[in-house]
């Protein structure tokens, strides 16, 4: 039984349109991760764009401002009390990620130019809510440019392919917290401020990817395994601003600070093979090393704020506490006719958090359709819905050091929901 090259590209643009939609929920900082899938496409020039739309609705109950935590002594308790404030809050907010690329190709070599934004999150629970002392938002974004280019051998029935690339990587964002609660307090005491601190960076930094791919397109079939190396950012710059908190510091309470970590590596697995004339069976495995990601510790060296800047000194930190992250899909593709394809995936990835953070498994169902009205244009849409399963945080070690335990919370059952369009050309 054959599957001719033609049907089988157009089931593959359906089952890979939902392939991709699977690492919008995946854990970590991941949104729209990394994709070369244009590397394949047969044709000798092919450019892309795509958008997608992501709504997570988490939602957090049962808020507790631990209210035996103090500071150092003899410093304030961090925050002040907010038990009086609400006990629930909207945790998150909805995004956009959008990938751009454009794929040349010469005899039996393929080279890909693209624009990404693989990290991001966005955690908006607000201030009045008892556990702004620890959030009131945080928002990561992230650019990526890379060139990736592979050559293609006869090996036995197909075609075996060599990948490699680079890519340059910018992540960048912001935290808002309640430093010290003001409330109540007369204007002589508190200037005007409102207790908030806010803490700014942005890093950048080189990675490369390699990998290997077997294909054998009379049956529609393709098996690849691709490494995604680290990005170290290893110069992340920013400013911790405390002038909103009445505090004897220099600068106005502004202070420059500098830290370094590394984005994750990865390692993809992907399948996919025609199983009856006009159907795809797709699917992938993904590891990201998130646990590389557990308290990452900014410091200044400012004379003047000796119990914040100097040496050895934490002057703040982002907790995460990540462990590693396993997604994995499967699914089916169908030809309907020479212009329609169609196809349906389920994804399980595994959260990343570990007590702390809301980061729990998520399970989600895609589909989609893919409109071809000439050999030279292909239109995607598809729609993910999926759930954000259940759980607490609290107070946990990271590192060594304690974390969570200034406010506890927990989390039901919650729904994400998000829809993709897309473009592909072909020359």
């Amino acid at each position: 039984m054959t599957f001719k090259t033609k049907t089988a590209s157009i089931v593959l643009a359906a089952g890979g349109l939902l392939a991709v939609q699977a690492p919008a929920f995946a854990g970590g900082l991941e949104r729209g991760g990394y994709n070369i899938d244009l590397l394949f496409d047969p044709s000798s020039v092919a450019a892309e764009a795509a958008t997608t739309f992501v709504a997570p609705d988490r939602e957090l109950k049962n808020v507790v401002d631990d209210p035996g935590l103090v500071a150092a002594p003899p410093g304030p308790r961090p925050g002040g009390n907010l038990n009086g404030l609400s006990d629930t809050a909207n945790d998150s907010e909805n995004y956009w990620t959008t990938r751009l690329g454009i794929k040349g190709g010469v005899e039996n070599a393929d080279c890909m130019f693209d624009y990404s934004q693989p990290w991001g999150a966005h955690l908006k629970p607000g201030r009045n809510w008892a556990g702004a002392n620890q959030n009131i938002e945080t928002k990561v974004n992230s650019r990526n440019y890379a060139l990736t280019c592979s050559y293609r051998f006869d090996a036995g029935p197909g075609q075996l392919r060599l990948i490699g690339g680079a890519f340059y990587q910018e992540v960048y964002g912001f935290k808002e917290r309640l430093v010290q609660d003001l409330t109540g307090l007369p204007p002589i005491l508190t200037g005007g401020r409102t207790g908030i601190g806010r803490l700014d960076l942005e890093g950048d930094g080189w990675g490369w990817r390699a990998g290997v791919a077997y294909e054998i397109p009379e049956y529609a079939l393709r098996a690849s395994l691709v490494y995604n190396s680290e990005v170290k950012l290893d110069d992340i710059t920013g400013t911790l601003n405390l002038s909103q908190v009445p505090l004897p510091l220099p600068n106005g309470g502004v202070l420059p600070v500098y830290g370094s970590q590394a984005m994750p590596d990865s390692l993809e697995l992907k399948l996919q093979s025609g199983i009856a004339p006009d159907w795809l069976a797709f699917g992938s495995v993904k590891w990201t090393d998130w646990s590389q990601l557990q308290r990452v510790t900014f410091s200044c060296n400012v004379p003047g704020a000796p119990t914040l800047c100097g040496p050895g000194i934490v002057a703040t930190s982002l907790d995460l506490g990540y462990r590693d992250g396993w997604t994995i899909s499967g699914g089916i593709g169908h030809k309907f006719n020479e212009q329609w394809s169609g196809a349906v995936s389920l994804t399980w990835d595994r959260g990343t958090s570990q007590g702390y953070g809301t980061q729990t498994d998520t399970w989600t169902v895609g589909t989609g359709v893919s409109y071809t009205p000439t050999k030279n244009v292909e239109f995607r849409l598809a729609g993910v819905l999926g759930i954000l399963t259940s759980g607490s945080s609290g107070t946990v070690i990271i590192d060594g050091a304690t974390v969570g335990n200034d406010v506890h919370y927990d989390f039901d059952n919650d729904l994400v929901a998000a829809v993709s369009t897309s473009v592909k050309v072909r020359f």
